[in-house]
């Protein structure tokens, strides 16, 4: 019955990468609900952040220009300063693009080196130890031929 324990190498490597993809993806969620909290915070703040000049302060804008750029439309804000802010808006809302991009791309390195390294190593050192276990397992075959073969005559 040697075909009961085929592969057996190759079922316990998928059992370990398996649960080893487990704490990765942990660690990989916590981090990115971590960084995107801060980064939502982050934008939130720079888009409800206004410049207003001195004289649109003492003329009571600041009380209609408050909150994202469509909370405070609704609530009155002047064109004119949602226009001079705009520029500022689009460019917090581009920074927070470029962050989820990079928090993108150092999650697909992390998952690279912490999952796919470690499991493509295993997976040759156990193909590797199961050639040796089986090249040892095996007699060497010699080739020998009739000539060769020493009948020996007893008296």
């Amino acid at each position: 019955m040697a075909w009961r324990h085929k592969n057996r190498w190759f079922r316990r490597w998928l059992v370990i990468i398996t649960f080893w993809f487990v704490p990765v993806l942990i660690v990989a969620v916590n981090e990115v609900r971590e960084e995107m909290a801060y980064n939502n915070v982050d934008l939130q703040k720079a888009l409800s952040t206004w410049e207003l000049t001195d004289a649109q302060r003492a003329a009571g804008i600041a009380a209609r220009c408050h909150g994202a750029p469509d909370e405070a439309r609704a609530a009155g804000c002047p064109a004119d300063v949602i226009a001079a802010n705009a520029a500022k808006h689009q460019e917090a809302l581009d920074e927070y693009a470029h962050r989820k991009a990079t928090l993108a791309d150092y999650l697909w390195h992390a998952f690279v080196g912490y999952w796919i390294v470690p499991a493509a190593f295993l997976l040759v050192l156990g193909m590797l130890v199961g050639g040796v276990r089986r090249a040892l397992r095996r007699p060497q075959h010699t080739n020998t031929s009739a000539s060769e073969v020493k009948t020996t005559t007893h008296p």
